[in-house]
């Protein structure tokens, strides 16, 4: 007999054996009394649990890069545009929607993410947006903006 018969057969047995033993768990516990569930006695939570925000760094650029780094990790990240369709954000879109419209603060953040960048990856990355779109995950763009609220606020900035 060859494997392939062999895993067969054993395959249809085993199928056997599992329908016979759901028989026989059906007859067992049918006289067990099953009670009534009251769906408002039960505590419902969210599907998907929140991540509390960490406290906020003490300087404007490092708390915004905090910000950011939180905001990739709760709404998702995303290449290749600002904001996709599920709402999830790249990091210049991240950033972004979390300076509110400080113009300023929005590019002093965007230079220190940068520079972090830069550091970890060498000077031969051209933009923030650029290294964003290189990657298929957001493993790595997400722990950056980490990394750049640290370098922020080791400056104070």
């Amino acid at each position: 007999m060859t494997l392939e018969a062999r895993m067969a057969a054993t395959e249809a047995a085993m199928t056997l054996r599992l329908e016979q033993a759901a028989v026989a768990y059906e007859v067992n516990t049918a006289h067990i009394p099953t009670p009534t569930v009251d769906l408002d006695d039960i505590l419902t939570v969210p599907l998907t649990p929140t991540l509390k925000p960490p406290s906020p760094y003490p300087t404007p650029v490092a708390a915004l890069l905090q910000r950011a780094h939180h905001r990739l990790l709760t709404d998702g990240w995303c290449n290749g545009t600002l904001v996709d369709a599920q709402g999830a954000r790249c990091l210049y879109g991240a950033v972004r929607a979390e300076a509110g419209g400080d113009q300023a603060l929005e590019s002093r953040g965007m230079e220190i993410l940068a520079e972090a960048i830069r550091r970890q990856f060498g000077e031969f990355v051209d933009s923030v947006p650029g290294f964003n779109d290189a990657f298929g995950s957001g493993r790595v763009p997400t722990r950056m903006l980490d990394q750049a609220a640290l370098l922020a606020d080791a400056r104070g900035l």
